[in-house]
């Protein structure tokens, strides 16, 4: 059973920054892409930014320029810089891990933005 657990999340106003990180207890999901999707009140979960084992990245284009994507694969984390907050990124975040069998997603950590 692959574990997902999210942190960091909160209430921020914008224009202001918030780090997001997420820790995966199966170290052998290191190979795999990683990522972060988020769901917004009455919308669709979408991706965020996801990024592969040779970090090549994928982000929405709401959020190029703003938010960042890294992983650190002895660790087993993905974390996601958010900067320059807009109301519209509020949303539950969650972390997201490609394995050999499917998907897996953290249970969600909620961002606001607001001021």
């Amino acid at each position: 059973q692959v574990h997902l657990v999210e942190s960091g999340g909160g209430l921020v106003q914008p224009g202001e920054s918030l780090r997001l990180s997420c820790s995966v207890s199966d170290m052998t999901l290191n190979l795999y892409t990683k990522g972060w999707y988020r769901q917004g009140p009455g919308k669709q979960r979408e991706l965020v930014a996801t990024m592969t084992i040779d970090e090549r990245t994928k982000y929405a284009d709401s959020v190029k320029g703003r938010f960042a994507i890294s992983r650190d694969n002895s660790a087993n984390t993905v974390d996601l810089q958010m900067n320059n907050v807009r109301p519209e990124d509020t949303a539950v975040y969650y972390c997201y891990q490609l394995t050999p069998v499917g998907e897996r997603w953290g249970q969600g950590i909620q961002v606001t933005v607001s001021s």
